[in-house]
């Protein structure tokens, strides 16, 4: 028997970054931490666990790595423009931790404007704040509802099809 799996870009993404010192790693570049030693410290990773982290996350092209010593050879590591887009997923986390694990939020993010940030998901059409309530999934992969996959029929040689 065969499974079909969802295509998720959610699960894709978690294959990326979703392991505990991995996002934590990201905190720590967020915060301007760079160094491996400083990640460590800060993290708590084993540090070939941690060294593991770090190379998925550069081989997956969220960190790239920045050479600051040639002797001893010592590297930063660095957001590239996928990692900086991440930083986002990561003020939402910590968020949602604020809420409902703390007792008081460890870490404010003040914003520019004087305030101390509160993120939201807004619409990038109109500008409204997305509720639970104000989101339809719309599948663009035709095998999946919100349940299931449709049944297809599996004919030799050709893709499988829809039947009506």
């Amino acid at each position: 028997m065969t499974t079909i799996t969802r295509p998720c870009s959610i699960a894709d993404t978690l294959g990326v970054i979703g392991e505990k010192y991995s996002l934590l790693v990201l905190r720590e570049i967020f915060f301007g931490v760079r160094r491996f030693d400083a990640i460590a410290r800060n993290i708590g990773a084993p540090r070939d666990v941690l060294a593991a982290r770090l190379r998925h996350l550069v081989e997956a092209g969220v960190l790239e790595k920045v050479p600051y010593s040639e002797r001893p050879p010592r590297f930063d590591y660095r957001p590239t423009a996928a990692g900086r887009e991440l930083r986002p997923v990561l003020l939402m986390l910590m968020d949602w931790g604020d809420r409902h694990l703390a007792d008081h939020p460890p870490v404010v993010f003040q914003h520019t404007c004087g305030a101390d940030l509160q993120p939201v998901v807004v619409c990038r059409a109109c500008g409204h704040q997305a509720s639970s309530r104000s989101l339809t999934p719309r599948f663009t992969d035709p095998r999946w509802t919100t349940s299931e996959p449709t049944p297809t029929v599996k004919q030799p040689g050709r893709a499988p099809t829809n039947p009506r």
